[in-house]
């Protein structure tokens, strides 16, 4: 079975080619800010965006009529529980409306249904970044007004506990996972028998990134956005792209900012023990959140390369759970096998 992987980002387009599990072909195509910035919306890029995913696969030598399914990343929709889901004209009509904002994923599951109707085929999309399995508790903010929600890296996340699941010769449902996907995001989150019960997301809560801010104390933060010294638009970049380590030393390289601590440069240890301290105390949390019953604590994403951050780690919660290290990120084999798993019948393909 030929199957098309498509992950739209911010500026990149990230294609795959799957003969079943086997990828045959991946390119992650870069777009310059300069293509990219006359479109009012990122809606309207998808057509610009479809013409350049047929376009490297004609280079390639893949036809549009070779595949057996299109699968796209999904993008900021209703919440929804974890699995695999067709896409349908009321997941279309969400994204063209941005229900819940504009991201460069609203456009996988666009691409996907398009190039799938031309060639008769389903067009499916998985754990798709809304994914909302968590308990009526863990939702409570303290504040009447504000609800905490799910917004994870879940796709990423659902993959290593199906990996690491399959390695302990059982399934997802099984088993009781906190998974730590560190990036230039970073998600936290308790996964009990399967659901994606609690977590923590870059720039709402949990601990900095590269370049999100985490948690904020409140009170401070109030009185920031109403001192006149930022507009709205400028605190949402500041704590969602320039906030982290950016902020404290001027970069998001990760490797650099390793070579400095492993240098001694003072403020770099500061802030590097920082973020390892407020990581360990964040996966810690889901430990009361699984009652203790921890099978794995599971670390992946670009971060999860770093044996020294991992190491760190492990020093501070491996009384919690084994450690299990998945590093990088699967999302294109991890849309594969969520087509694959419905395609096949193994699981129930879900209805948006």
């Amino acid at each position: 079975m030929k199957i098309l992987a498509i992950n739209p980002g911010g500026t990149s387009t990230k294609i795959a080619v799957f003969n079943n599990e086997e990828e045959l072909f991946s390119e992650n195509v870069m777009h310059q800010e300069s293509e990219l910035h006359d479109f009012d919306s990122v809606f309207d890029q998808f057509r610009y965006r479809k013409d350049v995913i047929v376009e490297r696969l004609r280079a390639n030598d893949y036809q549009v009529e070779d595949f057996d399914c299109v699968v796209g990343r999904g993008g900021l929709l209703k919440p929804l529980e974890g699995g695999t889901y067709e896409v349908n004209d009321a997941m279309i009509d969400d994204l063209r409306n941005a229900i819940n904002g504009e991201h460069p994923s609203n456009l996988g599951p666009v691409i996907a249904k398009d190039i799938a109707d031309s060639i008769d085929v389903p067009a499916f999309v998985v754990d798709p970044v809304s994914v909302d399995e968590f308990l009526d508790i863990a939702k409570i903010s303290g504040i009447s007004d504000l609800q905490r929600s799910s917004w994870m890296h879940a796709l990423n996340q659902k993959a290593v506990c199906r990996e690491t699941a399959e390695r302990l010769n059982g399934k997802y449902q099984d088993f009781n996972f906190i998974v730590a996907h560190l990036g230039s995001g970073i998600s936290i989150a308790a996964h009990l028998k399967g659901s994606m019960i609690d977590g923590s997301g870059g720039r709402c809560d949990g601990p900095f990134s590269p370049e999100r801010c985490g948690g904020l104390p409140s009170f401070p933060l109030v009185e920031l956005c109403y001192s006149g010294k930022y507009t709205q638009k400028e605190m949402v970049s500041k704590i969602s792209t320039k906030a982290g380590m950016f902020d404290y030393l001027g970069t998001k390289d990760m490797m650099d900012i390793e070579n400095r601590y492993l240098a001694k440069e003072e403020k770099v240890v500061n802030i590097l023990d920082s973020f390892i301290y407020q990581t360990a105390k964040e996966i810690a949390a889901y430990g009361a959140s699984l009652s203790g019953d921890v099978d794995r604590i599971i670390i992946t994403g670009g971060i999860a390369h770093s044996a020294l951050i991992v190491e760190k780690l492990k020093e501070r919660v491996g009384y919690l759970g084994q450690f299990e290290v998945i590093a990088g990120e699967k999302e294109m084999t991890a849309l594969t096998l969520g087509a694959l798993r419905v395609m096949s019948g193994t699981e129930e393909i879900q209805t948006y």
